[in-house]
């Protein structure tokens, strides 16, 4: 079995898995089994949120892992996210115990705010999931400011529903003021992050605060495909890129290993996925090797400032990034 190195998180000095499994866009037909089959190989850490839509077929391939011995409750590193409509100081608790409850758990080991953005509250028992897909573009933002709401967050490390709190798609200005306030520090902060956006002033910046960072959408343009957004299908895909062709040739591993050591040998964090269990042994070995410096640095300038995330673009409006 692959060993998978670890990341200290503070305050709490939890040790965070560098390499875990992406739940997004994981189907309810098959999450359970590829979470129970990801853990039979190796994988501790499960990056999940309420808007994913499949919290609790992950926790029952997380209970099946348990029952057949593979592995006890604190082996595991579970995490979610509070999603834009349960922002408002009276939802966030309630959220989390239910999320919790999905996942058949006691404890998340992170939650993250998902987006830095305050909806109009939904109820989940009428709407679930509340994401993206179920506004048909009619978006109300709700006054509720991130201070409140990361005062319920914190309030979730208190009463034990968390051991450690974050943020996700969060930029320099909006994290450096929530360290001004913050009682409980943000122990990892995630944002989408490939060659193609590298986001180094916003790493170095989190590398000062002694904030871990994970990536996700580690192989650019490649998540959204299937989604058919145009940026993403205009986009070369990396795979195909002749730089990290090369460099994967010359060190006998394959593309997607190479975009995920040239993120976990700069100290991020990765959470890729994949239903083939080949890719996933490999998705899982990408910390035991090194990339040359030179290597590196020609794959960071890729650098396009391209990001593939961002609501203004299947929205059209809510300009988190502008």
């Amino acid at each position: 079995m692959v060993n998978v190195p670890t990341i200290k998180l503070q305050p709490s000095g939890d040790e965070m898995p560098q390499v875990g499994f992406g739940l997004w866009k994981v189907t309810n037909a098959t999450c359970a089994d590829q979470v129970y089959n990801a853990i039979k190989t190796g994988y501790r850490l499960f990056d999940g949120a309420f808007d994913y839509a499949n919290e609790r077929e992950a926790g029952e391939g997380v209970r099946r892992a348990i029952a057949d011995g593979l592995v006890k409750r604190e082996d595991l590193f579970i995490v979610s996210k509070l999603w834009n409509t349960f922002h408002d100081r009276e939802h966030v608790i309630p959220i989390t115990k239910q999320s919790l409850e999905w996942w058949g758990l006691e404890y998340f080991d992170l939650y993250y705010i998902h987006f830095p953005v305050a909806l109009e509250y939904v109820d989940p028992a009428k709407s679930y999931p509340s994401g993206w897909h179920t506004l048909e573009k009619k978006i109300v933002q709700s006054r509720t400011p991130i201070q409140t709401t990361w005062e319920e967050m914190e309030k979730l490390v208190d009463l034990g529903l968390a051991k450690n709190i974050g943020v996700s798609n969060f930029q320099g200005a909006l994290l450096m003021d929530l360290l001004r306030y913050a009682r409980i520090r943000p122990s990892v902060l995630q944002i989408e992050h490939h060659p193609y956006l590298t986001q180094e002033t916003l790493l170095s910046l989190a590398k000062e605060e002694g904030i871990a960072v994970t990536a996700y959408s580690s192989f650019g343009p490649q998540s959204f495909l299937e989604l058919e957004m145009k940026r993403a299908t205009d986009t070369p895909t990396l795979f195909n890129n002749d730089i990290i062709k090369n460099i994967a040739k010359k060190v006998g591993k394959t593309p997607a290993q190479v975009l995920l050591r040239w993120s976990t040998q700069r100290g991020l964090a990765v959470i890729p996925k994949s239903n083939a269990q080949e890719r996933l042994l490999q998705n899982l070995d990408v910390t035991s090797w090194d990339l040359e410096e030179a290597d590196i640095e020609a794959i960071s300038s890729l650098d396009k400032n391209l990001r593939f995330n961002n609501p203004t673009d299947y929205l059209g409006t809510l300009h988190i990034f502008g």
